[in-house]
């Protein structure tokens, strides 16, 4: 009952934004107000990180449970899009629509910057200015909630997202493989609970939602694990999509997860053409949603 209780808590201020009426100024002004909001939760996350006790000799289990969270949900996502491509072919074949591929990874820099930067500020806060307990819970309401308004913004309902029949089977199977790849990384590490597991594995991408959750439910150490876990997949996303887009393009659509509808859109244009951006978006109107709902809710559960 208490799982259920958190999840409403937590998800009801996006669909509030969802329900809102459309309006292009007060989307424009949320959107702004979201690129300020993720800076001000990897900052607290950050403070968080730098209140942990004897942290240094947490570091090598920390870079254990990241690479290994990192390679199972990446690479168990790209095989099973992989093999749904092989066995359902897309109609339409692929085409860049420009040979160069421009990578910039400032935007990931400033986020770990803004993480230390947290860091840096525990060290020397004084425990009265600390953030009050709560903090979390407050930022990621009000994250959800700016969510929601973007969502709705960006032109796209959950009813036309529904109706992209291959979309659908792109994100359930993506869906499925991550959160099998969920559940490996729990059978490998004894100390990581299946809904554990399953809630670090539904990130997705969404690097400040992730890092926030599971800071909230399991402590700073986890909640940076899946931070920069989700904060990895954005940069492999950028680096490797044009050359995963030759073999798959449902797996390079994956690999972005719930950037593909924002942060990493213009890389899958350029590499895949203007004939995927209704899988792209369908794809990532589904992800976003769920998300948010699947990592609240496995992480309720401890």
């Amino acid at each position: 009952m208490e799982g259920i209780k958190t999840l409403i808590l937590i998800l009801t201020p996006m669909f509030i934004g969802f329900a809102l009426p459309q309006r292009k100024n007060f989307t424009e002004l949320a959107e702004r107000l979201l690129n300020y909001l993720v800076f001000l939760i990897l900052i607290v996350i950050g403070i968080e990180l730098g209140l942990v006790e004897d942290l240094s000799s947490k570091v090598g289990s920390i870079a254990l449970y990241l690479g290994s969270l990192m390679v199972l949900t990446i690479g168990f996502g790209l095989l099973g899009l992989a093999a749904f491509d092989k066995f359902a072919p897309p109609n339409q074949t692929t085409k860049s629509t420009n040979s160069t591929n421009h990578v910039s990874i400032h935007g990931s820099l400033v986020q770990v910057a803004c993480l230390a930067v947290g860091f840096v500020i525990a060290k020397w806060l004084p425990e009265s200015a600390l953030p009050p307990d709560g903090t979390i819970t407050a930022l990621l309401m009000a994250l959800l909630f700016l969510v929601g308004i973007s969502l709705k913004g960006s032109g796209v309902s959950l009813k036309q997202a529904l109706l992209n029949k291959r979309g659908l089977a792109i994100s359930a199977v993506f869906m499925v493989s991550t959160l099998v790849s969920g559940v490996v990384f729990a059978l490998i590490f004894s100390e990581v609970s299946l809904a554990q597991g399953l809630a670090l594995a539904s990130g997705w991408g969404w690097y400040s939602l992730s890092g926030t959750v599971m800071t909230e439910a399991y402590g700073a150490v986890w909640g940076s694990v899946a931070l920069l876990n989700d904060l990895g997949r954005e940069v492999v996303a950028l680096l490797f999509i044009p050359y995963v887009m030759r073999r798959s393009s449902s797996a390079a659509i994956g690999l972005g997860g719930v950037t593909s509808l924002d942060f990493t859109l213009p890389t899958l244009t350029q590499a895949g053409g203007t004939q995927i951006i209704p899988l792209v978006i369908s794809f990532g109107f589904i992800t976003n949603v769920l998300s948010p709902i699947l990592m609240v809710f496995f992480s309720s559960f401890g």
